[in-house]
């Protein structure tokens, strides 16, 4: 049986008296692809933030490999604004912020491209894998980290290499093709050494062609490095062809899960998004 990489538990995110994410449950094992669909507004990338520190819940709690690495429950006004399930389960706060949840094996890519604008490809890989440096302020003045910044950079042109950017290596990260902005983004989050990765829309604003190059790419990724990768996108036939499960929401609230086959047929997600979807 797969170890499970991540479960989200009854999380609900409320602003005010809007609910973003329902009493979602979300179960992510080792090795898999799988997706996160829905309408615009679904609540999608607010699932995202809680898993990645960048809102506490509401209500609920995450888990990674085993690890309760986020928690929280109805404070404040909150109390009497809670509209969410599961009132009075959760009683404890935790709530590490971004950095820390990258430095437990999580990382993740963003809807809108977020690259180090005025850096070069290299530099947007080097500048992530500080993320897991040992040396310090003292070590750093006085040269002593000479050795681990040399393997740094040695890591960082392989990683170029087989992700096959490195005939891109010193240019700016703005200057490349949109596709391979994309591929760039997903690299810089490898350089953190992630044994889960979040993909947000990654194929967003491509085009055909760039969109099959990103699906054997995903699929190669997590092949190659072992990966489990969680992934939002709206491109059907790019979710279908990828994914070994997926997760439907509507309105903040989970509505479907299941193997690709059995989400085209579901009567439920045709109603709320495949059928819009499949006749843009």
């Amino acid at each position: 049986m797969k170890e499970n990489v991540l479960k989200v538990e009854n999380v609900t995110m409320q602003f005010g008296g809007v609910i973003a994410v329902d009493n979602m449950n979300i179960v992510v094992n080792e090795k898999e692809i799988v997706s996160l669909i829905g309408p615009n507004g679904a609540g999608k990338t607010t699932a995202f933030n809680v898993i990645t520190g960048v809102y506490a819940p509401t209500n609920g709690a995450v888990y990674f490999r085993g690890e309760k690495i986020v928690e929280n429950y109805p404070q404040g006004k909150m109390k009497k604004l809670y509209k969410g399930e599961n009132n009075g389960k959760y009683t404890h706060s935790i709530a590490p912020t971004p950095d820390k949840i990258t430095k437990l094996g999580i990382a993740r890519t963003f809807q809108n491209i977020r690259l180090w604008k005025s850096q070069t490809v290299f530099e947007n890989i080097l500048i992530a894998e500080h993320l897991r440096r040992t040396s310090n302020l003292f070590t750093a003045t006085f040269r002593l980290n000479m050795e681990e910044e040399r393997n740094m950079r040695e890591e960082a042109d392989r990683l170029l290499e087989i992700l096959e950017l490195s005939d891109v290596r010193d240019e700016l990260a703005t200057s490349l093709p949109y596709g391979k902005q994309r591929r760039l983004e997903i690299a810089r989050a490898m350089a953190t050494k992630p044994s889960l990765l979040l993909l947000d829309e990654p194929a967003a604003g491509m085009n055909p062609q760039e969109t099959d190059e990103l699906t054997a790419f995903i699929g190669r990724i997590r092949d190659d490095f072992g990966l489990t990768i969680f992934m939002i996108e709206h491109h059907m036939d790019l979710v279908m062809e990828i994914s070994d499960r997926i997760y439907v929401l509507d309105f903040g609230k989970p509505i479907a899960e299941g193997i690709p086959e059995e989400i085209q047929n579901n009567p439920r997600v045709i109603e709320a998004y495949l059928g819009g979807a499949v006749d843009e």
